[in-house]
């Protein structure tokens, strides 16, 4: 059968295929998701005895990830959605398999080097999925794959903590190579939802008549926020949690790891329904309580308390990606869906390189909670200047 035969309309990407999407990521993120986490325990055998470069390491593969997003986005645009999600899919089996066989810091290195190059499943995952579905359809698919996401960060770790007493969170790398190479062969089956190098049009009245709750820029820049305010929390929770409950076990730590994802896997969906005509003031909602549950997390000292202030970030990171995710369907309409999704993963991956090092700084200058604090009072910045901020643009090509 051709390739044109393969390729169906928007009209007939339904739910199945939008599912399969999200599953294929789900599975090919199991890893690059869920062992960064332990990067404090897999350094230590690889010569970086205080872990010291764990926050820097944990953003490796989102340099260069972000690097390449742009990139390959164009090359989705122009050369098909599906050949270069197949393409990443690939590129993470590669480096997994030299990430969990290195011995030695430099080549460990190396292979997250090789993960952020030849990665970037979420941005093709996006860029396809933009290619098939606009508006309100488009923004639930990315709640979706968000949730994909989500349902890697609780699983993962909670897997990986368990699994530690057999086999190294190192040498767990190779193993889970098998997962996105597993993802590939279910992708081939997908069609192409649309023409190569044909950006979508939207008609002309849609155009001058619709105006964006957003612009384009004002979604970066709030992507760079979010994901910064959020993901500084992340490489040195499992120091943090062990210093304040000194015996903890590695299962109990994945589970405090896990419960802001969980929090979005259990109302994501409601979430959209609520806000997907209001995604501002769920946006502004969410950086509030970021704020409040991160600056939690520097006075938690007991394990009740820390399921708190954990479920406060997680209804903040539910409301933050949802209501991102509806202002990103805004901006795609009339653009080239690789585009403009490689550009904001750009700008998700800096804010993540951003955090990682301001990570690694505080940490090593002020000890664990320095990072938590940090967000937190980025994260209420934001939540306090959002109203006052003038994002709103017309459509255009």
């Amino acid at each position: 059968m051709s390739a044109q035969a393969l390729r169906i309309p928007r009209s007939d990407f339904g739910r199945g295929h939008v599912h399969a999407v999200a599953g294929c990521y789900f599975v090919a993120s199991f890893a690059a998701l869920g062992l960064p986490p332990y990067l404090t325990e897999i350094l230590p055998e690889l010569g970086d005895r205080d872990a010291r470069w764990a926050g820097v390491l944990y953003v490796v593969p989102t340099v260069f990830g972000a690097l390449g997003a742009p990139l390959w986005g164009r090359l989705a645009d122009r050369f098909g959605r599906k050949r270069l999600l197949l393409r990443a899919q690939l590129g993470l089996a590669v480096s997994f398999l030299l990430a969990g066989w290195a011995d030695s810091l430099a080549t460990f290195t190396a292979a997250l080097v090789l993960q952020g190059i030849l990665g970037g499943t979420f941005a093709a995952s996006n860029g396809y999925l933009g290619a098939a579905l606009e508006g309100p359809a488009l923004s639930k698919a990315l709640t979706l794959m968000q949730g994909s996401a989500r349902a890697a960060l609780v699983a993962a770790p909670i897997v990986v903590g368990s699994l530690s007493g057999w086999l190294s969170p190192h040498r767990q790398y190779a193993l889970l190579a098998v997962l996105p190479l597993t993802a590939a062969l279910l992708l081939a089956a997908l069609p192409e939802p649309a023409p190569a190098g044909q950006p979508r049009r939207e008609p002309e009245t849609a155009v001058t008549e619709a105006p964006a709750r957003v612009s384009l820029r004002g979604l970066f820049a709030l992507e760079f926020a979010f994901v910064f305010s959020t993901v500084i929390s992340f490489p040195y929770l499992i120091e943090l949690v062990d210093d304040r409950l000194p015996g903890t076990s590695p299962t109990v730590t994945g589970v405090l790891f896990a419960l802001p994802h969980l929090c979005y896997l259990v109302s994501a969906l409601t979430v959209h329904s609520v806000f997907r005509d209001r995604p501002r003031a769920g946006l502004g909602l969410g950086f509030a309580c970021i704020a409040l549950g991160l600056a939690g997390h520097g006075i938690a000292d007991s394990l009740p308390t820390l399921i708190a202030v954990r479920l406060l970030l997680g209804a903040g990171l539910t409301l933050g990606l949802v209501c991102l995710s509806v202002l990103a369907a805004d901006c795609a309409k009339g653009r080239s869906p690789g585009r403009m999704f490689g550009s904001l993963e750009l700008f998700s991956k800096a804010g993540a390189v951003a955090a990682g090092v301001t990570a690694a700084a505080g940490s090593a200058r002020y000890g664990p909670a320095a990072p938590v604090l940090i967000g937190g009072a980025a994260a209420a910045v934001v939540a306090a200047l959002l109203p006052t901020l003038h994002l709103r643009t017309r459509w255009s090509h």
